[in-house]
């Protein structure tokens, strides 16, 4: 599956998040968390064309940072993306090992550093 292409954006992304670079609804998540779509997500319709390329994009485990670069918004922006279609029940977050101090796996690594050379 390629990328969706923003290319038919036509309100900035910043207008479409109200202004926020941060979510409403806790801590910022780290760049590496992974999200997926739900089953809500895969029959949602009537998405704005940011939130229903997000929303392709997770159909395999995908991470914020390689969302923000596939749709070229900041990662502030995809976090308030990914977070707005959490909390409408579209996206799963997958946090990564934080609480045993551990960092992210190299598995993930391999899939950030791989995204990040794709753009």
């Amino acid at each position: 599956m390629t990328s969706p292409d923003p290319g038919g954006r036509v309100v900035p992304v910043y207008a479409l998040t109200g202004g926020r670079t941060r979510s409403t609804t806790g801590s910022d998540m780290p760049v590496e968390t992974l999200v997926t779509v739900t089953p809500a997500g895969s029959r949602a319709v009537d998405l704005h064309l940011e939130y229903r390329a997000t929303v392709d994009l997770a159909s395999r485990p995908i991470s914020v940072v390689e969302i923000g670069a596939a749709l070229r918004v900041p990662v502030g922006v995809a976090r308030v993306l990914v977070s707005d279609l959490v909390d409408g029940g579209y996206l799963t977050v997958h946090l990564p090992p934080s609480a045993t101090g551990e960092g992210p796996g190299p598995e993930v690594l391999e899939r950030l550093l791989e995204g990040l050379r794709a753009r």
